[in-house]
């Protein structure tokens, strides 16, 4: 079974972690929410999520792919957590997925794994991609470089989960979510 870890912080968009999280499950996969600290998250708009676990209770090294959603407050807790920026790393090495969206793509950055690579991310941190050496893909809504799955916001986040699901399981698997939840997004 396709396994995905998905990291939230205080201050996460909500849309960008439950929409993912919503979509990567109805396809099949086993996702684990974990909080950088204990208890539950209160999200960007104050929406409170309740993870499944603790980061420091999970082997991250066992997960195949790794989603960062995005909002600034939770983006920034995301980018200065060394765990985190250490699974980005160990991710990349190992070629496995690291979906990341909105501000979010700056964790990649700061990990050091997006430099010279193409990405899109929300219009605010555009500049400071750019000055990372990244090549910023700002009309593009959802960006595949390699291994790595950037997108824009919470607008874009079906067409950013759907991506990932194409890229962990199928097209087919995304035909099938669309007939379910009456969408028609990638894959066809």
């Amino acid at each position: 079974m396709v396994s995905v870890l998905v990291p939230l912080a205080a201050g996460c968009e909500e849309m960008e972690a439950v929409i993912v999280i919503d979509v990567l499950r109805r396809a099949g996969a086993s996702v684990v929410v974990v909080g950088l600290e204990d208890g539950s998250v209160e999200a960007s708009r104050g929406v409170r999520i309740v993870p499944d676990r603790r980061l420091d209770d999970v082997d991250a090294a066992a997960f195949d792919a790794l989603v960062l959603p995005g909002g600034g407050p939770g983006t920034a807790r995301l980018r200065q957590d060394a765990r985190i920026l250490r699974s980005v790393r160990e991710f990349a090495a190992a070629g496995k997925w690291i979906a990341a969206v909105c501000a979010a793509p700056t964790v990649l950055l700061a990990a050091g794994v997006l430099a010279g690579k193409r990405a899109t991310a929300h219009p605010s941190v555009h500049a400071e991609l750019a000055r990372g050496g990244v090549q910023v893909e700002a009309a593009q809504r959802v960006v595949v470089d390699g291994k790595l799955l950037t997108s824009q916001g919470p607008g874009t986040c079906f067409e950013f989960a759907y991506a990932l699901v194409e890229r962990l399981f199928s097209t087919a698997k995304v035909a099938e979510l669309n007939a379910s939840i009456l969408a028609r997004i990638g894959g066809e």
